[in-house]
């Protein structure tokens, strides 16, 4: 089967198999996701089309919302498929609960225990999306102290974990953004306890600290002129310039201003809520004028009703803090006769006391003595404390996830950057200083050592088909690739890989960088040491044989497509998880397996990727893209000279001698056999001072 032939069988399947391909998974109905709300808790009425629920608590009031990940943050998984959790949010963003639904991730599908990768998500539980949550442990000395919040990640299993978690806050900060409006997702202001500032009600007023707003009883009586209170009011009638409100109002959460506003008493007592409340902004607001800022329904330490707040566009919710007022005797004496309140907002909900914001109060009117009927305008004023007695956590910007997992694997990328510098520079171009090395069994024995103890076993850099896989179908969806990196050792590995097609072909990593290939290897160099007997396929078997491998790509490409769910078993066709990632911990069938393909090594030489591998028909459909001829040869190779094919113990070169780069792995026989003047046989003739021709010249 020729490269091209392949392209287009490849091609084909996706085109037929790509109408199988379904849109984003629908929302989970009522019925399976109140299986997973823990009483009193219930599920409420649903918000939205992307899986979004309320909360209700006990008494049937919202408590929060309980929404999915996958439908509003979608970020593929290694599969390629998205990974959902189930988050539960209460009103003020932290989380009560977030757990894992479903996923097609490689490494816990039949390899680490699914366990952990459902353990990981309870470590959510009361955190806030206003906490800077990245998944790792401190690096350096960054630990101690640290603004950032650590969630314990997965060994062997952090690039999932990573993307999982991504979604989770991407999905929940939407949930914020849209539902809860008032929810801040950063940390807010906080009033400077170490500032300090001299100053007096008249310094307060002069700079603004205080506002004041004045509204006449003309003034009132013309808000409500043209409607059916527009009579019912009186006293503004007969005293049209006298103040029907007169409000003053400051932020005390800032030491020296409350000192400055209230007397002794009352601001110790404010400072000692605040020691308790150490969120809350507390907030003065007197009347000297009729309105008197309540009614007579109002109860202490609740919201008041008729006043409210608004800061860019959504409500601010204040709620009275009880405290015992009395103002400092420097104050007018009209301010110790007014109503007076200190209310308190949690700045935890997206109030920022150095912002513009507005309170609202309600000036009513009743129409009628018998049962009669309200009516109401609102009165508004904008209020801003200055920043200097403010303080803002620094805000510390998580790195990227790429950047975090380059740094958790900065030694082993540097050991893995050193190694595959130094093999490339004892390559070279054209491999013949290694090949004629006298030392380059022992080597190359050396060289697939490491590669299996370092890259595979300890790295965890074994390359497999469900990376392509998974790219071939986030590339169709549309999705991000940025999944990669969360694994940066394989991705380098990958790069390598990529850079040897233009340069070798498919050899490079085949025959050079594949763990379970150098396995086989060591297997195959065991068998010769046992004498056992090598089963060599015919030359017609041997070509159906490595059409097989694309069989098993083309059939996994159209699984993709068509069944996704079987995917994650139907790659159990590479031995690679439970010879490499698990090191053979894993179910006995698996690990039956793998071993079968490395005892079948000792006779068949590395019969699994010569025949069967699909990532390695993905090699050497890449390797198509190879520039040149690298091998060099002979005007007798092929014709009549046969050595070399005869030695190809991967059946790589014709009887044309022409060489099939497509099922080359880098022996380096044939290099060794062309360059040695002992081996080769025209070079052998031609010292001999004779041509080489047909046995019947």
């Amino acid at each position: 089967m020729t490269g091209g032939r392949i392209i287009r069988a490849l091609a084909l399947a996706i085109a037929l198999c790509s109408a199988g391909l379904g849109a984003a998974a629908e929302p989970l109905g009522r019925a399976e996701l109140e299986s997973y709300i823990v009483p009193p808790m219930s599920l409420g009425a649903p918000i939205n089309d992307k899986g979004v629920w309320q909360l209700l608590n006990s008494g049937g009031a919202e408590a929060g919302y309980v929404f999915e990940t996958e439908p509003m943050a979608p970020l593929p998984g290694f599969s390629g498929a998205a990974i959902n959790m189930l988050v539960v949010l209460d009103l003020d963003g932290r989380f009560l609960d977030v757990q894992l639904l479903s996923h097609n991730e490689p490494i816990f599908v039949s390899g680490l225990p699914e366990k952990l990768f459902y353990d990981f998500f309870k470590q959510y539980r009361g955190h806030s999306i206003s906490d800077t949550l990245v998944v790792g442990s401190p690096y350096g000395a960054g630990g101690e102290g640290s603004a950032l919040v650590y969630l314990d990640g997965v060994t062997k299993g952090t690039a999932s974990v990573r993307i999982a978690h991504e979604s989770i806050l991407a999905a929940a900060l939407q949930v914020a953004r849209e539902k809860m409006s008032g929810i801040s997702t950063g940390p807010p202001a906080y009033p400077d306890r170490d500032y300090r500032e001299d100053l007096t009600w008249d310094d307060l007023v002069a700079q603004g600290i205080v506002t004041r707003k004045t509204v006449s009883n003309a003034e009132i009586d013309a808000a409500f002129a043209g409607t059916l209170w527009e009579d019912d009011d009186p006293e503004a009638r007969d005293d049209p310039e006298a103040p029907y409100l007169d409000l003053w109002l400051v932020d005390l959460g800032a030491p020296s201003i409350a000192e400055a506003v209230l007397s002794p008493g009352s601001y110790e007592e404010l400072q000692d809520l605040m020691a308790i409340a150490t969120t809350d902004e507390p907030v003065l607001v007197i009347d000297t004028a009729r309105h008197g800022l309540v009614t007579e329904a109002f109860v202490r330490n609740t919201s008041p009703d008729l006043i409210s707040a608004r800061q860019g566009g959504f409500p601010i919710a204040f709620r009275d803090a009880d405290i015992y007022i009395e103002l400092n005797d420097a104050l007018p004496e009209a301010l110790h006769d007014g109503a007076a309140l200190i209310l308190r907002t949690d700045r935890r909900l997206g109030f920022d006391p150095t912002a513009e914001w507005t309170l609202q109060i309600k000036a009513l009117r009743a129409h009628g003595s018998f049962q009669p009927e309200l009516g109401s305008v609102t009165l508004e004023v904008t209020h801003q404390t200055p920043e200097r007695f403010y303080a803002r956590p620094e805000v510390i910007k998580p790195v990227p996830p790429w950047v975090d997992a380059l740094r958790n694997r900065q030694g082993d990328l540097i050991v893995l950057g050193v190694f595959l510098a130094g093999l490339l520079a004892a390559l070279g171009l054209g491999m013949n200083w290694l090949a004629g090395h006298h030392l380059f069994t022992p080597i190359r024995l050396g060289i697939l050592a490491f590669v299996t103890g370092f890259i595979g076993w300890w790295g965890q850099g074994q390359l497999s088909i469900a990376t392509p896989l998974a790219v071939a179908r986030t590339a169709v969806d549309g999705g991000s690739l940025a999944f990669l990196l969360y694994d940066p050792f394989s991705l380098l590995i990958w790069g390598v890989t990529i850079a040897g097609f233009l340069l070798w072909g498919r050899g490079l990593f085949c025959g050079w960088l594949c763990p379970f290939g150098a396995l086989q290897e060591f297997a195959h160099h065991l068998g010769r040491l046992l004498r056992l007997p090598q089963i060599e396929p015919s030359a017609a078997w041997d070509r159906r044989l490595k059409a097989l491998k694309y069989v098993v790509l083309a059939s996994l490409v159209a699984l993709l497509f068509a069944a996704p769910a079987a995917l994650d078993t139907a790659i159990e066709v590479e031995p690679f998880k439970t010879a490499i990632t698990t090191f053979f911990v894993r179910e006995w069938y698996y690990v039956a397996y793998a071993l079968a393909l490395l005892l079948l090594s000792m006779v068949l030489f590395k019969g699994f990727c010569r025949y069967l591998c699909p990532l390695g028909a993905v090699m050497a459909i890449g390797g198509l893209m190879r520039g040149r001829d690298w091998i060099a040869r002979r005007a007798e190779c092929g014709s009549p000279c046969q050595l070399c094919r005869v030695k190809c113990s991967y059946g790589a070169i014709k009887k044309s001698g022409e060489i099939a780069y497509s099922e080359c792995f880098q022996c380096l026989d044939c290099v060794t056999i062309h360059d040695d003047p002992r081996q080769c046989v025209p070079l052998i003739l031609a010292a001999k001072g004779r041509k080489m021709g047909f046995a019947a010249e």
